[in-house]
């Protein structure tokens, strides 16, 4: 987490591993518990808490990626994708 918080990845791993994979693993299984609080009755609150559970790795995936597109030595094109797409990755992952 600290080399991802950092910008020392490499930006496919940052984006493809840590972003992608990683955080819509979490936004997922968040997702369910926060619906299997539901269905069991709980407090609407407690569904939301469990559901927003995942930004705060989801902020540290989408600096990780801002920051590993600023050390990449490839072609600028690739970074600024990266940089738009983990944005718009996190406010979906963040709203479903």
């Amino acid at each position: 987490m600290r080399a991802l918080w950092a910008g020392r990845l490499p930006l496919g791993e940052a984006f493809w591993k840590y972003a992608l994979l990683y955080g819509t693993l979490a936004s997922m299984l968040a997702t369910g518990g926060a619906l299997a609080l539901l269905a069991a009755g709980m407090p609407a609150a407690a569904a939301l808490a469990v559901h927003f559970l995942p930004l705060p790795y989801l902020l540290a995936a989408v600096v990780g990626v801002y920051r590993s597109a600023a050390r990449y030595a490839g072609p600028p094109l690739w970074a600024r994708t990266a940089e738009v797409a983990v944005v718009l990755w996190a406010i979906v992952m963040a709203v479903l």
